[in-house]
Protein backbone atom coordinates (compact mmCIF):
# COMPACT_ATOMS: atom_id res chain seq x y z
CA UNK A 1 0.00 0.00 0.00
CA UNK A 2 1.75 3.37 -1.31
CA UNK A 3 0.77 6.04 0.85
CA UNK A 4 0.90 9.64 0.54
CA UNK A 5 1.01 12.42 3.56
CA UNK A 6 -0.63 15.30 1.69
CA UNK A 7 1.20 18.06 3.98
CA UNK A 8 3.55 16.37 6.41
CA UNK A 9 3.41 19.19 9.23
CA UNK A 10 2.79 18.76 12.61
CA UNK A 11 -0.01 15.89 12.44
CA UNK A 12 0.59 14.78 9.26
CA UNK A 13 4.62 14.41 9.75
CA UNK A 14 3.72 12.24 12.81
CA UNK A 15 1.70 10.02 10.93
CA UNK A 16 4.41 9.69 8.01
CA UNK A 17 7.17 8.98 10.36
CA UNK A 18 5.31 6.65 12.54
CA UNK A 19 4.18 4.43 9.13
CA UNK A 20 7.65 5.12 7.64
CA UNK A 21 9.60 3.81 10.85
CA UNK A 22 7.05 0.15 10.76
CA UNK A 23 7.90 -0.07 7.14
CA UNK A 24 5.23 1.32 5.05
CA UNK A 25 5.79 2.91 1.78
CA UNK A 26 5.57 6.46 2.54
CA UNK A 27 5.53 9.99 0.73
CA UNK A 28 5.90 12.65 2.52
CA UNK A 29 5.07 16.72 0.77
CA UNK A 30 5.78 19.56 2.15
CA UNK A 31 6.85 22.69 1.11
CA UNK A 32 10.01 25.25 2.37
CA UNK A 33 12.52 24.62 5.24
CA UNK A 34 11.07 21.40 6.43
CA UNK A 35 11.45 19.77 2.99
CA UNK A 36 14.66 20.70 3.20
CA UNK A 37 15.56 19.43 6.42
CA UNK A 38 13.66 16.52 6.00
CA UNK A 39 15.81 15.74 2.61
CA UNK A 40 19.18 16.39 4.10
CA UNK A 41 19.04 15.18 7.81
CA UNK A 42 15.40 13.23 7.50
CA UNK A 43 12.54 13.62 9.70
CA UNK A 44 12.97 13.50 13.50
CA UNK A 45 10.34 12.88 16.20
CA UNK A 46 11.01 13.68 19.42
CA UNK A 47 8.44 11.88 21.80
CA UNK A 48 8.20 10.59 25.69
CA UNK A 49 7.61 7.05 23.96
CA UNK A 50 10.86 7.58 22.83
CA UNK A 51 12.87 9.28 19.80
CA UNK A 52 13.22 8.23 15.98
CA UNK A 53 14.09 9.40 12.66
CA UNK A 54 13.03 8.06 9.43
CA UNK A 55 14.43 8.73 5.92
CA UNK A 56 11.43 8.53 3.58
CA UNK A 57 10.85 10.10 0.34
CA UNK A 58 10.05 13.88 0.89
CA UNK A 59 8.89 15.83 -2.00
CA UNK A 60 7.68 19.15 -3.37
CA UNK A 61 6.58 18.38 -6.47
CA UNK A 62 3.30 16.48 -6.80
CA UNK A 63 3.68 15.75 -10.50
CA UNK A 64 6.43 12.79 -9.68
CA UNK A 65 4.90 10.76 -7.27
CA UNK A 66 2.57 8.74 -8.76
CA UNK A 67 -1.15 7.21 -8.57
CA UNK A 68 -1.46 6.00 -5.13
CA UNK A 69 -3.26 3.85 -2.95
CA UNK A 70 -3.73 6.08 -0.07
CA UNK A 71 -3.82 10.04 -0.11
CA UNK A 72 -3.61 11.16 3.88
CA UNK A 73 -4.51 15.00 3.81
CA UNK A 74 -2.67 16.64 6.10
CA UNK A 75 -2.48 20.69 5.41
CA UNK A 76 -5.14 22.58 7.00
CA UNK A 77 -8.10 23.21 5.95
CA UNK A 78 -7.47 26.80 4.74
CA UNK A 79 -4.52 25.30 2.49
CA UNK A 80 -6.88 22.49 0.97
CA UNK A 81 -8.71 24.38 -1.87
CA UNK A 82 -5.21 25.59 -3.13
CA UNK A 83 -4.22 22.00 -3.12
CA UNK A 84 -6.97 19.61 -3.97
CA UNK A 85 -7.16 20.41 -7.47
CA UNK A 86 -3.25 18.91 -7.65
CA UNK A 87 -4.57 15.73 -5.99
CA UNK A 88 -6.41 14.84 -9.33
CA UNK A 89 -3.19 13.37 -11.08
CA UNK A 90 -2.39 11.01 -7.96
CA UNK A 91 -5.83 8.68 -7.75
CA UNK A 92 -6.20 5.76 -9.36
CA UNK A 93 -9.88 3.74 -9.79
CA UNK A 94 -9.33 2.81 -6.49
CA UNK A 95 -7.21 5.60 -4.46
CA UNK A 96 -8.90 6.08 -1.51
CA UNK A 97 -8.71 10.04 0.38
CA UNK A 98 -8.11 10.18 4.40
CA UNK A 99 -8.82 13.64 5.32
CA UNK A 100 -7.19 15.13 8.72
CA UNK A 101 -8.36 18.19 9.21
CA UNK A 102 -9.79 20.10 12.71
CA UNK A 103 -13.44 21.12 12.21
CA UNK A 104 -16.19 20.16 9.79
CA UNK A 105 -14.94 18.68 6.91
CA UNK A 106 -15.92 19.34 3.01
CA UNK A 107 -17.88 16.56 2.61
CA UNK A 108 -19.84 16.21 5.71
CA UNK A 109 -23.47 17.06 4.21
CA UNK A 110 -22.31 14.81 1.05
CA UNK A 111 -25.06 12.32 1.01
CA UNK A 112 -25.52 13.50 4.50
CA UNK A 113 -29.83 13.06 4.62
CA UNK A 114 -32.06 15.53 5.54
CA UNK A 115 -32.94 18.74 4.68
CA UNK A 116 -29.26 19.83 4.65
CA UNK A 117 -28.58 16.79 2.07
CA UNK A 118 -25.57 18.17 -0.93
CA UNK A 119 -24.83 21.80 1.33
CA UNK A 120 -21.98 23.38 0.44
CA UNK A 121 -20.20 25.08 3.78
CA UNK A 122 -18.64 28.15 2.00
CA UNK A 123 -16.49 28.91 5.18
CA UNK A 124 -14.69 25.22 4.46
CA UNK A 125 -15.22 25.11 0.17
CA UNK A 126 -15.52 28.27 -1.35
CA UNK A 127 -17.01 27.75 -4.54
CA UNK A 128 -16.41 23.76 -4.31
CA UNK A 129 -13.70 23.34 -5.26
CA UNK A 130 -12.40 20.70 -2.91
CA UNK A 131 -15.66 18.68 -3.70
CA UNK A 132 -14.85 18.94 -7.37
CA UNK A 133 -10.93 17.74 -7.11
CA UNK A 134 -11.84 14.77 -4.91
CA UNK A 135 -15.12 12.45 -5.27
CA UNK A 136 -17.10 11.90 -2.15
CA UNK A 137 -17.08 7.55 -3.04
CA UNK A 138 -13.34 8.00 -2.07
CA UNK A 139 -13.44 9.65 1.30
CA UNK A 140 -12.51 7.94 4.88
CA UNK A 141 -13.38 10.63 7.56
CA UNK A 142 -10.41 10.35 10.26
CA UNK A 143 -9.86 12.29 14.01
CA UNK A 144 -6.38 12.74 15.34
CA UNK A 145 -6.40 12.72 18.90
CA UNK A 146 -2.82 13.78 19.80
CA UNK A 147 -0.20 16.24 20.52
CA UNK A 148 2.31 17.36 18.20
CA UNK A 149 4.34 20.23 16.88
CA UNK A 150 7.35 21.40 14.75
CA UNK A 151 9.68 22.64 16.76
CA UNK A 152 12.12 23.43 14.22
CA UNK A 153 12.07 22.34 10.29
CA UNK A 154 12.55 18.30 9.80
CA UNK A 155 11.80 18.06 14.17
CA UNK A 156 8.03 17.04 15.35
CA UNK A 157 7.97 16.92 19.28
CA UNK A 158 5.13 14.38 20.48
CA UNK A 159 3.74 15.24 23.94
CA UNK A 160 1.00 13.23 24.19
CA UNK A 161 -1.52 10.50 22.82
CA UNK A 162 -1.48 8.11 20.05
CA UNK A 163 -5.17 7.81 18.77
CA UNK A 164 -6.50 7.74 15.34
CA UNK A 165 -10.39 7.53 14.73
CA UNK A 166 -11.35 6.01 11.04
CA UNK A 167 -15.24 6.08 9.90
CA UNK A 168 -16.65 5.50 6.73
CA UNK A 169 -19.19 8.61 5.79
CA UNK A 170 -22.01 5.77 5.29
CA UNK A 171 -21.19 4.66 8.43
CA UNK A 172 -20.23 1.23 6.38
CA UNK A 173 -17.41 -0.81 8.22
CA UNK A 174 -15.46 -1.53 4.99
CA UNK A 175 -12.26 -3.87 3.82
CA UNK A 176 -10.38 -0.05 2.74
CA UNK A 177 -11.16 1.16 5.90
CA UNK A 178 -9.93 -2.30 8.40
CA UNK A 179 -6.76 -2.08 5.21
CA UNK A 180 -5.77 1.51 6.64
CA UNK A 181 -6.72 0.88 10.30
CA UNK A 182 -4.26 -1.91 10.25
CA UNK A 183 -1.49 -0.46 8.72
CA UNK A 184 -2.18 2.41 11.45
CA UNK A 185 -1.88 0.26 14.43
CA UNK A 186 1.13 -1.54 12.94
CA UNK A 187 2.87 1.81 13.35
CA UNK A 188 1.55 1.80 16.99
CA UNK A 189 -1.44 3.88 16.51
CA UNK A 190 -4.53 3.15 18.73
CA UNK A 191 -7.16 3.28 15.15
CA UNK A 192 -10.72 2.24 16.38
CA UNK A 193 -12.89 2.38 13.25
CA UNK A 194 -16.54 4.11 14.17
CA UNK A 195 -19.68 4.10 12.18
CA UNK A 196 -20.42 7.26 13.59
CA UNK A 197 -17.88 9.33 12.36
CA UNK A 198 -19.90 12.78 11.70
CA UNK A 199 -21.28 12.51 15.81
CA UNK A 200 -17.26 12.08 16.65
CA UNK A 201 -16.43 14.79 14.61
CA UNK A 202 -19.20 17.04 16.54
CA UNK A 203 -17.36 15.65 19.77
CA UNK A 204 -13.87 16.80 18.82
CA UNK A 205 -15.30 20.27 18.07
CA UNK A 206 -16.99 20.88 20.96
CA UNK A 207 -13.95 21.38 22.47
CA UNK A 208 -12.29 22.97 19.65
CA UNK A 209 -14.65 25.65 18.62
CA UNK A 210 -13.91 26.94 22.18
CA UNK A 211 -9.91 26.26 22.77
CA UNK A 212 -8.16 26.69 20.08
CA UNK A 213 -9.67 30.74 19.07
CA UNK A 214 -9.24 31.64 22.73
CA UNK A 215 -6.27 30.33 23.48
CA UNK A 216 -4.93 32.16 20.39
CA UNK A 217 -6.47 35.37 21.76
CA UNK A 218 -4.86 34.79 25.20
CA UNK A 219 -1.73 32.82 24.83
CA UNK A 220 -3.19 30.57 26.98
CA UNK A 221 -2.33 26.36 27.61
CA UNK A 222 -5.30 23.87 27.96
CA UNK A 223 -4.89 23.59 31.44
CA UNK A 224 -4.74 26.90 32.29
CA UNK A 225 -7.76 27.83 30.47
CA UNK A 226 -9.38 24.97 31.65
CA UNK A 227 -8.60 25.97 35.07
CA UNK A 228 -9.25 30.04 34.93
CA UNK A 229 -12.31 31.03 36.33
CA UNK A 230 -13.50 33.51 33.76
CA UNK A 231 -12.02 32.29 30.77
CA UNK A 232 -13.52 28.86 31.98
CA UNK A 233 -16.47 30.29 31.66
CA UNK A 234 -16.70 31.75 28.41
CA UNK A 235 -15.71 27.83 26.87
CA UNK A 236 -18.42 27.12 28.53
CA UNK A 237 -20.51 29.57 26.93
CA UNK A 238 -19.23 28.43 23.49
CA UNK A 239 -19.46 24.81 23.93
CA UNK A 240 -23.07 25.18 24.91
CA UNK A 241 -23.54 27.45 21.67
CA UNK A 242 -21.78 24.61 19.46
CA UNK A 243 -24.21 21.75 21.83
CA UNK A 244 -27.75 23.83 19.77
CA UNK A 245 -25.79 23.84 16.60
CA UNK A 246 -24.97 20.12 16.89
CA UNK A 247 -28.59 19.27 18.63
CA UNK A 248 -30.15 20.88 15.14
CA UNK A 249 -28.75 18.68 13.54
CA UNK A 250 -29.57 15.26 15.10
CA UNK A 251 -26.32 14.59 16.80
CA UNK A 252 -26.70 13.66 19.99
CA UNK A 253 -23.34 14.30 21.82
CA UNK A 254 -22.27 11.00 24.27
CA UNK A 255 -19.41 13.58 26.33
CA UNK A 256 -21.02 16.57 28.32
CA UNK A 257 -18.71 19.66 28.79
CA UNK A 258 -17.53 18.78 32.26
CA UNK A 259 -16.34 16.04 31.11
CA UNK A 260 -14.45 17.96 28.00
CA UNK A 261 -13.27 20.47 30.39
CA UNK A 262 -11.52 17.89 32.14
CA UNK A 263 -10.24 16.35 29.26
CA UNK A 264 -8.51 19.12 28.51
CA UNK A 265 -7.12 20.11 31.75
CA UNK A 266 -5.87 16.51 32.53
CA UNK A 267 -3.95 17.01 28.63
CA UNK A 268 -2.16 19.95 30.55
CA UNK A 269 0.16 22.61 29.36
CA UNK A 270 -0.39 22.06 25.39
CA UNK A 271 -0.88 24.52 23.37
CA UNK A 272 -3.52 24.45 20.66
CA UNK A 273 -2.78 24.15 16.90
CA UNK A 274 -4.31 27.41 16.69
CA UNK A 275 -2.40 28.69 19.43
CA UNK A 276 1.11 27.37 18.04
CA UNK A 277 0.47 28.91 14.47
CA UNK A 278 -0.87 32.20 15.37
CA UNK A 279 2.92 32.20 17.49
CA UNK A 280 4.68 30.86 14.48
CA UNK A 281 3.24 33.75 12.29
CA UNK A 282 1.50 31.47 9.98
CA UNK A 283 -2.12 31.99 9.05
CA UNK A 284 -4.57 30.40 11.85
CA UNK A 285 -7.68 27.61 10.94
CA UNK A 286 -10.28 29.85 11.73
CA UNK A 287 -12.91 28.85 8.67
CA UNK A 288 -13.10 25.13 9.24
CA UNK A 289 -12.78 25.15 13.01
CA UNK A 290 -15.36 28.25 14.60
CA UNK A 291 -16.90 29.78 11.05
CA UNK A 292 -17.85 26.64 9.97
CA UNK A 293 -20.20 26.34 13.10
CA UNK A 294 -21.24 29.73 12.97
CA UNK A 295 -22.38 29.35 9.20
CA UNK A 296 -24.65 26.48 10.17
CA UNK A 297 -25.73 28.32 13.84
CA UNK A 298 -27.07 30.97 11.10
CA UNK A 299 -28.88 28.65 8.82
CA UNK A 300 -29.92 26.79 11.55
CA UNK A 301 -31.65 29.96 13.19
CA UNK A 302 -29.74 28.80 16.67
CA UNK A 303 -28.37 31.90 18.19
CA UNK A 304 -24.32 32.41 19.16
CA UNK A 305 -23.10 35.39 20.67
CA UNK A 306 -20.55 34.14 22.57
CA UNK A 307 -19.13 32.27 19.62
CA UNK A 308 -19.87 35.27 17.07
CA UNK A 309 -17.40 37.62 19.60
CA UNK A 310 -14.77 35.25 20.04
CA UNK A 311 -14.51 34.52 16.22
CA UNK A 312 -15.04 38.16 15.42
CA UNK A 313 -12.08 38.68 17.84
CA UNK A 314 -9.93 36.22 16.66
CA UNK A 315 -10.40 36.63 12.91
CA UNK A 316 -9.40 40.66 13.52
CA UNK A 317 -5.96 39.07 15.37
CA UNK A 318 -5.33 36.82 12.28
CA UNK A 319 -6.08 39.68 9.57
CA UNK A 320 -3.93 41.94 11.65
CA UNK A 321 -1.12 39.87 12.52
CA UNK A 322 -0.93 39.00 8.87
CA UNK A 323 -1.03 41.98 7.39
CA UNK A 324 1.92 43.27 9.54
CA UNK A 325 4.27 40.74 8.88
CA UNK A 326 6.72 40.30 6.69
CA UNK A 327 6.16 38.20 3.80
CA UNK A 328 8.33 34.44 3.79
CA UNK A 329 8.44 31.20 2.35
CA UNK A 330 5.95 28.97 4.54
CA UNK A 331 5.59 25.06 3.98
CA UNK A 332 2.23 24.34 3.37
CA UNK A 333 1.86 21.62 5.86
CA UNK A 334 3.07 24.12 8.96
Amino acid sequence: MKILIAGAGAIGGYIGARLARAGADVVLFARGPHLRAMRERGLRVRSPEGDFEVHPEATGDLTTVGTLDVVVIGVKAHSLPALAPHLRSLFGPDTVVVSTQNGIPWWYFQDHGGELDGYRLDRVDPGGVIAAAIEHRRVIGSLAYFATEIVEPGVIHHTDGNRITLGEPDGSRSERCRRIGEALIAAGFRCPITTRIRQEIWVKLLGNVAFNPISALTGGTLQEMARHPEVSRVVRDVMQETEAVAAKLAIDLPVSIDQRMAGAEKIGAHKTSMLQDCEAGRPMEIEAVVGAVLELGQRLDVPMPVTRAVYACTKFLDEHRQARSVPRVQGVAQ
